[in-house]
């Protein structure tokens, strides 16, 4: 290549530069696409949102029938003790399951991480209160209910407000 060619390409590209449209317009109406597009992410959403109903109420009967078939086995009954553990340990693997499948997205609020400490002392103090009294079915009850609580709360704040009903 010549020294002579490198300043006529250049010429050449800045005068076609200069020619070149400001704007270009699109060849057709962009916004059905675009809005078909938005149809369907809406409908994948929903979707998403019901298979997590689905996957918790399948977790709730498999923690159920977890928990009869422990308290049934070998024909004894579980003691107290025993089924606080396993309501604990169960709670949290579901606890841990469901904040891996909402890893990345976001919270719609902040301190949801301090309301399920809270919720987290609630059941400690539950806990020691069965220690005493293993068979307590209120206790028990509460305790239950304190980890529905934390379940529910994941879920509630990783949920945006536009797919709530």
């Amino acid at each position: 290549m010549s020294s002579k060619s490198v300043p006529s390409q250049k010429a050449k590209l800045d005068e076609l530069i200069t020619k070149a449209p400001k704007e270009l317009e699109p060849t057709r109406d962009l916004w059905p696409g675009i809005e078909f597009a938005l149809d369907n992410s809406k409908q994948a959403s929903q979707q998403f949102s019901k298979q997590h109903v689905v996957w918790g109420i399948a977790a709730s009967i498999m923690l159920v029938g977890f928990i009869a078939l422990l308290s049934f086995e070998s024909g004894k009954q579980m003691s107290g003790n025993n089924l606080v553990q396993q309501l604990s340990e169960q709670h949290v693997k579901q606890k841990d399951a469901l904040l891996v499948s909402l890893k990345g997205q976001v919270a719609v609020t902040q301190n949801w991480q301090q309301q399920l400490q809270e919720l987290d002392e609630a059941a400690i103090a539950i806990k020691k209160a069965l220690a005493n009294e293993p068979n307590n079915v209120a206790f028990l009850k509460m305790l239950k209910q304190v980890h529905q609580q934390q379940i529910a709360l994941i879920e509630r704040v990783h949920t945006p407000a536009w797919q709530k009903i």
